[in-house]
């Protein structure tokens, strides 16, 4: 093992055998330090044919749809367990420059929906049909038996909900810590604001994100917040190594893996052979935080939005996190309603602290957004308010 411009590098075949070497890589290659140049996004959609939106997916029908054509600008499109489309765009040189590339890979996409017979719902949670699942492989199949061990959250996850997820550069390193911690701190102001998931399979459940609601009943261990503090990286590694592994990759058979087995009761051969670098990248892609570092700070808090609409968020957390002095204001604007996420994914905007404290970060956040971009997303935040306002 050797260290390069602050970067563990090492063999990914190599067998792990000390939880300090394990800590030692995850800690070098989760942010990527340096002036933020650069902002992506992944957008998952729930989708259904509008003339029978509670009609079960027709995988064949809908691959054929979305394969015959990779969006332009080289966005990847995925299939999630059940039956979402993610659309994960190539992270772009500013906000005006993905705004433009997402929106024209958007409108490519609705089309290519469209010629199949379906339709985006632009909802956090599919608001027609309960959770079933419909793609199959071992990684789905060992991910649905760690789940079900708990509760049935894991499931309505997996097939019924949708996100948003911006990906911003995680900054110089000497201002790290404060925004990973700013990035938590708007959370549930952000979450409130753009909760549109209230109804799941036909019901109304009484969460303003039912979304959240099924992430908060996956193991904590997995999908809770990771701490903040001095070392975000130093927190980052020893949660990750202290998560249950959710599938061991294996070249035929079953990847499912004894309940509680973690990541470092494997390295100290738990399991039939030793873990290696590569099984400990693999890991990480199955840790699913509300805000996780993979280079970038990738934001999982959010619920999908419709149309063009998923530019307010991304611009907002741009805006809020854009240097030291925005990461500062952010913050203090942020403090009454920070650590709130039960709150915010109950009640959204009804809650009061976070109605109270929504303005004050939305005017740090916007003031943040160059003009003519800013005018859009007041535009979609207002009609945000409009529906959830309370307090008028």
């Amino acid at each position: 093992m050797r260290t390069a411009a602050g970067r563990t590098t090492v063999d990914a075949g190599a067998e792990i055998r000390r939880i300090d070497d394990a800590e030692r890589y995850v800690a070098s290659i989760c942010f990527k330090t340096g002036p933020p140049a650069s902002i992506g996004v992944e957008l998952e959609h729930i989708v259904h044919t509008p003339d029978h939106p509670t009609r079960p997916i027709d995988t064949a029908a809908l691959t054929a749809a979305i394969g015959a054509e990779q969006p332009v600008h080289g966005a990847r499109l995925a299939l999630g367990p059940g039956g979402q489309v993610v659309l994960a765009a190539r992270p772009a040189a500013g906000l005006a420059a993905l705004h433009a590339e997402v929106n024209a890979e958007l409108d490519q996409l609705d089309g290519l929906l469209a010629s199949g017979g379906f339709r985006a719902a632009g909802q956090g949670i599919d608001p027609h049909r309960a959770s079933r699942r419909v793609l199959s492989s071992p990684r789905y199949h060992a991910m649905a038996s760690s789940f079900a061990r708990r509760s049935g959250d894991g499931r309505t996850m997996m097939c019924s909900t949708a996100g948003l997820r911006p990906c911003l550069d995680a900054g110089p390193a000497a201002g790290l810590a404060d925004r990973w911690a700013a990035a938590h701190d708007v959370g549930p102001t952000l979450l409130a604001l753009f909760a549109n998931s209230p109804v799941h399979a036909g019901r109304e459940t009484g969460w303003a994100s039912t979304r959240m609601r099924a992430w908060y009943g996956i193991d904590p261990a997995r999908a809770g917040t990771v701490p903040t503090g001095p070392d975000p990286a130093a927190a980052w590694a020893r949660y990750a190594l202290r998560a249950p592994l959710l599938c061991v990759r294996r070249p035929s058979g079953s990847w499912t893996v004894p309940a509680g087995v973690t990541f470092a009761d494997w390295i100290g051969g738990a399991l039939h052979r030793r873990p290696t670098y590569d099984d400990l990248d693999y890991h990480l892609g199955t840790l699913f935080p509300l805000v996780r570092p993979r280079g970038q700070l990738q934001v999982r808090y959010l619920d999908a939005q419709p149309g063009r609409a998923w530019f307010a968020p991304v611009a907002l957390l741009a805006g809020l996190l854009g240097d030291a002095a925005a990461v500062d204001a952010a913050r203090a604007a942020a403090a009454p309603a920070a650590g709130r996420w039960l709150e915010a994914a109950r009640y959204g905007l009804t809650d009061r602290v976070i109605a109270v404290t929504a303005p004050a970060v939305l005017d740090v956040a916007l003031s943040g957004v160059p003009e003519p971009l800013r005018a859009e997303v007041v535009t979609i935040v207002e009609d945000c308010f409009r529906r959830a306002w309370p307090f008028g």
